[in-house]
């Protein structure tokens, strides 16, 4: 079992821990043409993130560059930027949370704009990865909705549903435990329950 003190620190936060495993796995692969490939779908998904970036070529200069910072800088691929050069006290920008109406309020759109990611991706094994990780960002959404439980194949069932059937998970698929999500979770103190039960989410 594989706990979060365990695991690498994150280069750049804003973006979590499944971008920085994507742009791990785009570092591993030997073939150039697959590497940027991979690095054009963690692109899409860092723009599907800040959806105020889309369309301004300053800002999306900008998440290419931190695609170099999170690789610290080893990741060799055609960029349609010039390379940056390492830099020290870098500074996270704030991203805004996506409006608009989505069917299941507790993922939010951002969940739904990585699976059109993913069902875009042609590669078999690239769409594999992306889907897993999809699978346990949906987990960790869900359990930000009830602590108190989480049923793995309802899931895997929206997953399906939400995709219109294209995105399958692999048979030895295993989510991230439960207790790994929670204890990377910041948990409200003194009013806990109450807080949560009073909680609102927005759009």
């Amino acid at each position: 079992m594989e706990y979060n003190t365990q695991r690498k620190p994150l280069a750049l936060a804003e973006y979590g821990r499944y971008v920085q495993e994507m742009m791990e796995h785009a570092l591993s692969l030997e073939n150039r043409e697959e590497r940027n490939k991979a690095a054009q779908a963690i692109i899409q998904l860092m723009t599907v993130m800040n959806p105020s970036y889309k369309g301004n070529d300053e800002l999306i200069h900008k998440l290419w560059d931190d695609l170099h910072v999170m690789s610290n800088y080893q990741l060799d691929i055609d960029s349609p930027y010039e390379k940056p050069e390492p830099a020290e006290n870098i500074e996270a920008e704030k991203i805004d949370y996506p409006k608009g109406d989505f069917k299941y309020r507790h993922y939010g759109k951002s969940i739904e704009n990585l699976i059109e990611v993913a069902r875009s991706i042609e590669d078999n094994q690239e769409q594999q990865a992306l889907t897993q990780l999809i699978a346990n960002l949906m987990k960790r959404s869900y359990l930000n909705y009830n602590r108190d439980s989480v049923n793995e194949e309802m899931i895997i069932d929206q997953l399906k549903e939400m995709s219109g059937g294209q995105l399958k998970l692999d048979e030895n698929f295993r989510f991230q435990h439960t207790n790994d999500i929670l204890g990377s979770q910041p948990r409200n103190s003194g009013k806990s329950g109450k807080s949560r039960s009073k909680r609102k989410w927005k759009k």
